[in-house]
């Protein structure tokens, strides 16, 4: 199946490693160009030659307001376009209500809801018909995770925002879609299972409770990723894709 990527050009913020990163290379791999993002300038050049000349990496924050406008004039200024963005970030600091600070709550805001609102408003002044924003939520979206507050807290605002967005949108052609990992084999998953004292028995755990039986990996939620950002989804927008192998079991 030809998704039509050859020679759309995407940003995607977060794609130094994890989900961000899978996506870039799905992206790639069809024939897209991309413009990756990430925090650690050395992280984001390393990313960057693996994924070869189709691929230019921008040290950035999500957080930082200036940052937006840096990545769709990156795009244009080294490929001559601009098609869609994915919107990746990091997953917010864990704990329960009763640890997290207010600076953790802050910083979190910032970086995973306000940072990732002004990317697309951003992107959506930039795009023409055919164009595409895409959010890395997760499953909290629909049930809280215990021991992500903050996540779950802000995962289905963004969530809102990206529906109300898709309304506002449609009318120019432009789609908004989301996606909700849950157990997909990152580090950071890793690290969270770590949390519980023993990784090992929290992923046997976890693992029991999804209907195909295995964590995801990183190149799954990419392939899916891509297909969503991709012409080849040309009729879909508002979607919440779930990408966790049937944990969610709500229809």
């Amino acid at each position: 199946m030809d998704l039509g990527l050859k020679d759309r050009v995407y940003v995607v913020t977060g794609a130094s490693r994890g989900l961000g990163n899978a996506t870039a290379r799905a992206l790639v791999a069809d024939g897209a160009k991309v413009v990756i993002t990430g925090r650690d300038e050395k992280t984001v050049a390393d990313a960057t030659a693996e994924l070869g000349p189709n691929a230019v990496g921008v040290a950035a924050d999500n957080a930082d307001p200036a940052g937006a406008e840096r990545l769709v004039a990156a795009a244009r200024a080294h490929f001559g376009r601009f098609d869609g963005i994915l919107i990746s970030v990091g997953g917010p600091a864990p704990g329960f209500a009763a640890d997290n600070t207010d600076e953790q709550w802050q910083a979190a805001f910032d970086a995973v809801f306000l940072g990732a609102v002004r990317l697309a408003r951003t992107a959506a002044a930039a795009l023409g018909e055919g164009g595409v924003i895409g959010f890395v939520l997760s499953g909290s979206v629909h049930e809280p995770i215990p021991g992500l507050t903050i996540s779950n807290g802000l995962r289905p605002g963004l969530a809102g925002f990206a529906k109300s967005l898709s309304d506002e949108l449609g009318p120019q052609g432009i789609r908004v879609v989301g996606l909700l990992p849950a157990r997909i084999d990152t580090d950071r998953v890793r690290e969270l299972d770590a949390l519980s004292g023993d990784a090992e028995a929290a992923r046997t755990a976890n693992e029991s409770r999804i209907p195909l039986r295995r964590y995801g990996t990183p190149e799954e939620f990419g392939k899916a990723a891509a297909f969503l950002l991709s012409p080849a989804a040309s009729y879909l927008t508002g979607v919440m894709l779930p990408v966790d192998g049937g944990a969610r079991h709500g229809f």
